[in-house]
């Protein structure tokens, strides 16, 4: 029933730039937490962004800030990671999460997860 369809993904040479986006069916959208995450072979799943419903309050991983940029659009029912200047240490899959509570969202046990989107950056 529920579903996030990530797209956007792919391969980037170092300096340029990605939007992922991540379609949100079979939920009430505007009600969620959304945020992205990103995992990489051999390592833990990390937190890369986050945004609060109502306040509109934002969370980067320091290793991001001033690059990335996350972004809702309820008419659309769409979450965005709008990603600049991309380095090598970016590549990952990443994954769109969506949690009525923030809480869980940041712990990192959102209720629902992406498919993931392979993002690759070339130096």
């Amino acid at each position: 029933q529920v579903q996030l369809v990530e797209l956007g993904g792919g391969l980037v040479q170092a300096g340029g730039s990605l939007r992922l986006s991540c379609a949100a069916s079979g939920l009430a959208f505007s009600s969620y937490q959304m945020g992205w995450f990103r995992q990489v072979p051999g390592k833990e799943r990390e937190i890369v962004a986050t945004i609060r419903r109502f306040s509109g309050s934002t969370y980067y991983t320091d290793s991001v800030k001033g690059r990335f940029t996350i972004s809702v659009d309820n008419g659309k029912n769409t979450a965005y990671l709008q990603m600049n200047s991309l380095k090598p240490e970016d590549t990952a899959v990443y994954y769109c999460a969506a949690d009525r509570n923030y809480n869980d969202l940041w712990a990192g046990r959102p209720a629902y997860w992406g498919q993931g989107t392979q993002v690759t950056v070339s130096s």
